[in-house]
């Protein structure tokens, strides 16, 4: 059973439908008791940091996704909401992973939100990488992004290098939509429900 977390983000109709389009389907719930007995977890973002971590604590989803054991996947704000803390409201975030997510800084030929199709670095292998390759083409909404760090299995580039995927034990993210990411994100998405 996969469960798309109940966030509030914006983007649950459109990844259930991606992952219909894999023959997979899921269930949007904010229940801890489901989200525990889930196979695969997904917590999807669009939103603000802030927001979107008041709603987990309200629901006492703060406290349980970090203790859980099957992969859980972050979807943009959802990937960053797995690290520490967020520039955006200053905010504290889960804290499962060490990091910080910062704003893009603005300026001419690079406006914010990073927003578009952008190329991927494949920096180490990553189950959720399989079939993917240096160069091919994902597509991004963000104003903020984490540096590069030990958990970064794949990056892009908007001004300076940030983390586009990531991996911590068994939690993953991807600073993309792969629901919005054509076959890229459909192959992304089909490796993360083939993690065990």
């Amino acid at each position: 059973m996969i469960v798309i977390v109940a966030s509030g983000g914006a983007n649950t109709a459109s990844l259930q439908f991606a992952l219909q389009r894999l023959g997979a389907g899921s269930a949007v719930s904010a229940d801890p008791v489901a989200i525990r007995a889930a196979t695969h977890v997904i917590l999807p973002g669009v939103g603000a940091a802030a927001d979107a971590m008041s709603r987990l604590k309200h629901s006492g989803l703060d406290a349980l996704l970090p203790t859980l054991r099957q992969p859980v996947l972050g979807i943009c704000l959802g990937m960053q909401l797995l690290f520490d803390a967020s520039q955006e409201g200053d905010v504290a975030c889960l804290g499962i992973i060490p990091g910080r997510a910062t704003r893009f800084p603005p300026a001419a030929a690079r406006p914010v939100p990073h927003m578009g199709w952008n190329t991927l670095d494949i920096r180490r292998p990553c189950a959720l990488l399989e079939g993917l390759a240096d160069g091919n083409y994902a597509y991004f909404v963000h104003s903020y992004a984490l540096d590069l760090g030990d958990f970064t299995v794949a990056a892009s580039e908007y001004g300076a290098p940030f983390s586009a995927c990531i991996q911590w034990r068994n939690f993953y993210g991807a600073q993309f939509h792969p629901e919005r990411s054509a076959a890229v994100g459909a192959r992304l998405l089909q490796n993360f429900l083939g993690i065990n």
